[in-house]
């Protein structure tokens, strides 16, 4: 039997696999201003130069382009600028959701191997609302 505390930790539940799955399609990863000048400096292009070169606008919203393979621009055998990767990668597959409705973990895990499914909904939830409230605790910690 798990203790409490391994139950609500994230690598109770997930273990990246580094496969880039995640890094496909699927309506796109959108990107905040934030994210766009980060990205930006850390492959040396001016802010204005991203968005014209590395996104196309979804819903009036720049999200990061995709190659003709379907995968993030970034993505080659592994992310290319992972040190900077946009929130929405970095949140994955910890997203609010999943707290709405369980079943999402589920349905994105059938994409991606790293996502354990063979545990309850009720330890899905836990550990995905244990990891949101970590990282909004650290995010208040950076603002500060």
């Amino acid at each position: 039997m798990t203790s409490n505390s391994e139950t609500l930790s994230e690598s109770a539940i997930f273990k990246c696999q580094q496969c880039g799955e995640c890094c496909k399609g699927y309506g796109g990863t959108f990107i905040t201003e934030k994210d766009i000048e980060v990205i930006a400096a850390f492959i040396g292009v001016a802010p204005e130069g991203f968005v014209k070169a590395y996104c196309r606008i979804s819903g009036k919203k720049p999200v990061l382009a995709q190659g003709k393979n379907g995968y993030c621009i970034f993505w080659k055998t592994l992310c290319g600028i992972h040190p900077v990767k946009p929130r929405m990668c970095r949140e994955w597959p910890f997203i609010k959701s999943v707290l709405k409705a369980p079943e999402n973990w589920r349905i994105m895990a059938s994409c991606c191997p790293g996502m354990r499914t063979d545990v309850s909904d009720e330890i899905i939830v836990a550990c995905v609302s244990n990891e949101l409230n970590k990282r909004d605790a650290a995010q208040k910690t950076e603002t500060c």
